[in-house]
């Protein structure tokens, strides 16, 4: 049985994900900004939440857990190199996890950057990737404690996954993002297509996650640093990947 995601906003501009199995009743959330519009979601589709994965430890990805946790009993989940300053978690990850979601598989594992303890997990029969702040839509996280090197290599890492892969991120910032990325790439066809759904979606009140990885390649620089067009676009032709990727995550914390 397919598994259902459910995207939640909550505070201004963050997103809770909802993953529901019905054939075994198990339903686990990405994240917990605050814990209210998450209980609402639960109770329309009579869903008991059994698990509680966490990203990073940002308090806008994990201030709701204590409410959240109180009301449902759920199992928290989050890395084991972070468990100092995240909620007391039930299961504490290692570098390279694995979880169990009824028949489903979940690969855990580090894509620093934003934080030095950020996981990402990968459900991968399902092609869901829940990357938190790191791969965001059109964009990836400011690097509030890691390197741009170590930026690059998660990034590349979830770069690889399958292209259908639904990317799950935590923001609503892709027009702020694309708006960005047609600074470095104007005449980019599936950025500029992009660029006027997404402008029709925020009109509409839609959210804009998530999003194939397929399209993320297509139009996100962060990703595409590595190719000579972008090299040449920020002037940097016989530089590193991750040389590039620097600078472009340089410019988009100047812009």
């Amino acid at each position: 049985m397919p598994l259902e995601l459910v995207t939640i906003p909550c505070l201004s501009d963050n997103y809770a994900y909802l993953v529901h199995d019905s054939e075994s009743g198990r339903t686990a959330v990405v994240d917990v900004p605050e814990a209210a519009p998450i209980l609402a979601a639960l109770q329309d589709r009579h869903w008991q939440l059994s698990d509680i994965w966490i990203t990073h430890h940002h308090g806008d990805h994990i201030d709701g857990i204590p409410e959240l946790r109180a009301a449902t009993g759920a199992m928290v989940v989050g890395a084991a190199a972070d468990a100092h300053r995240l909620p007391p978690l039930d299961l504490a990850l290692p570098e390279e996890g694995a979880l169990t979601f009824g028949r489903h598989a979940v690969e855990t594992f580090p894509v620093p950057g934003h934080t030095v303890g950020h996981i990402a997990y990968h459900i991968p029969d399902a092609h869901l990737a829940f990357t938190g702040d790191s791969l965001m839509s059109a964009g990836c996280g400011r690097l509030f404690e890691g390197t741009p090197a170590q930026m690059w290599a998660s990034l590349s890492r979830l770069a690889a996954l399958h292209p259908d892969t639904l990317v799950c991120s935590g923001h609503e910032y892709t027009a702020s993002n694309i708006r960005f990325a047609l600074t470095l790439e104007p005449a980019n066809p599936a950025l500029i297509s992009r660029s006027q759904r997404v402008a029709a979606a925020r009109e509409q009140g839609r959210p804009t996650v998530p999003v194939t990885l397929s399209e993320e390649l297509a139009t996100n620089p962060f990703l595409r640093a590595s190719l000579a067009e972008l090299k040449s676009a920020v002037g940097l032709p016989t530089a590193t990947d991750a040389e590039v990727f620097a600078e472009i995550r340089a410019r988009k914390d100047r812009f």
